[in-house]
């Protein structure tokens, strides 16, 4: 398997190993790791994003890690712009990209391209979150395929996020959301990728996600909270989405003990994985779906 020329994807759901499975790659194949998930971007956030020890692997390159300040929002399009400089960097030392992370967004602005739809204004969007809520989402749904008729067939009519999204582009641009993401184009053909998902068994998952969530608390995760507290991160900012920070503010409160917190983040992370595998069947149809017991396999073909 001639990989040389090709920029490798690598992504799967939380605890799925990917982040192991890329630095055996990366040896491999003489590569270097670049990060493709929106919380290990973050400095502040090691334990609870699970960034990988980049001490342990000093002698594989790892890239755009930890560099970020949980006090500053970071969007798909910040890890864009970045994202493409580091590819060029790496390939320019003839070695081989290897993206890897669980953040389905960055993939896809990465192989399709980044929609640059105009900043719609908080009040128009708040005022068509309401008239969902007020409607119900059959109803709204009806609503938006009067508004805009092409969105008939391209959204689920329970999909009350991409309605919302559907509609509040169609009002504030007078284009449908389907012609922006006709128009746009990534930096790359598709040829250029290499994109393998790794596919575990749900129930062996859960089990891994129980485990890192023990392993979290025991590494510091609720002292990595403390001062993420001190820092006093305005509520607006992507930081305080991270799995494990709500949840051990509240154990910290007294309002829960340390085995319900713990529950409780499993429980998030099992949701969180759920919907990255829901993504993954979605938008990753032409990824190589590597299953968990066939890594070791794969990697001796290469």
């Amino acid at each position: 398997m001639d990989l040389k020329s090709k920029i490798i994807l690598i992504s799967g759901p939380t605890a799925s190993g990917k982040s192991s499975f890329a630095i055996k790659f990366a040896k491999k194949i003489n590569g270097e790791i670049i990060n493709a998930d929106s919380m290990q971007v973050y400095k502040q956030l090691k334990i609870l994003s699970a960034r990988p020890d980049l001490k342990k692997y000093q002698k594989i390159k790892h890239h755009l890690y930890g560099f970020h300040n949980v006090t500053k929002n970071f969007s798909t399009g910040d890890w864009l712009k970045l994202v493409i400089k580091k590819i060029s960097e790496v390939q320019k030392r003839k070695k081989i990209p290897i993206l890897v992370g669980g953040t389905g967004l960055y993939f896809k602005a990465l192989t399709d391209g980044l929609v640059k739809i105009p900043n719609i204004s908080l009040k128009l969007r708040n005022e068509i979150r309401d008239l969902q809520k007020k409607l119900g989402q059959k109803k709204f749904y009806e609503k938006l395929l009067k508004l805009d008729p092409s969105s008939r067939g391209k959204i689920n009519p329970t999909d009350t996020q991409r309605s919302i999204r559907a509609y509040e582009v169609k009002k504030f641009t007078r284009k449908s959301l389907h012609e922006w993401f006709k128009n746009t184009k990534s930096n790359f053909a598709e040829d250029d990728f290499f994109k393998v998902y790794i596919d575990y068994p749900r129930q062996e998952l859960i089990e891994r996600i129980n485990l890192r969530t023990s392993e979290m608390i025991e590494n510091g995760a609720i002292k990595e909270v403390k001062d993420f507290i001190k820092l006093r991160v305005k509520k607006d900012k992507t930081a305080n989405k991270a799995i494990g920070v709500n949840e051990i503010r509240e154990y910290l409160k007294k309002q829960k003990d340390l085995n319900d917190t713990k529950e409780k983040i499993a429980i998030k992370t099992r949701q969180y994985a759920k919907r990255q595998s829901t993504w993954a069947r979605g938008n990753m149809m032409s990824w190589m779906k590597l299953k968990p017991q066939d890594i070791n396999k794969f990697l001796k073909k290469i």
